[in-house]
């Protein structure tokens, strides 16, 4: 990985979904999408694995923004509120610690200014 926008157009994933990297660095990033109709459940809200997939993504920026190739170790989420069809969601990634080749990061997913979900992740750096 070169660099952020490298890592973003390799994350056929992440583009594919329309998410757009807002700020990355050490440490932090802070992603977008926007809830789409085929991001709807039989619920009528936003299906929970997209939620989690934008979260996930933030946590990945960040935790690579250092430039060493680093994986998730593990992530939970816990989903606060519903988010809808035309939504704007942003999701905020923070570094909590890092010690050896782990790390544990944070990320706030938000309407606004409303919480919609909060996302810990547990990061691994690959020895090269």
């Amino acid at each position: 990985m070169n660099g952020p926008a490298d890592m973003l157009a390799a994350d056929k994933a992440s583009s594919g979904l329309g998410i757009a990297l807002i700020e990355v660095r050490d440490g932090y990033a802070r992603l977008r999408m926007t809830v789409t109709e085929n991001m709807i459940n039989g619920h009528g809200i936003a299906h929970g694995g997209f939620v989690f997939l934008l979260a996930d993504s933030a946590f990945a920026y960040a935790c690579n923004s250092a430039g060493s190739v680093t994986v998730a170790a593990s992530a939970d989420i816990d989903f606060v509120l519903p988010a809808h069809e035309g939504d704007e969601l942003v999701a905020e990634a923070v570094e909590r610690t890092r010690f050896g080749r782990s790390g544990i990061y944070d990320v706030t997913v938000r309407r606004g200014t409303e919480i919609v979900a909060e996302f810990r992740g547990r990061s691994r750096t690959l020895r090269s």
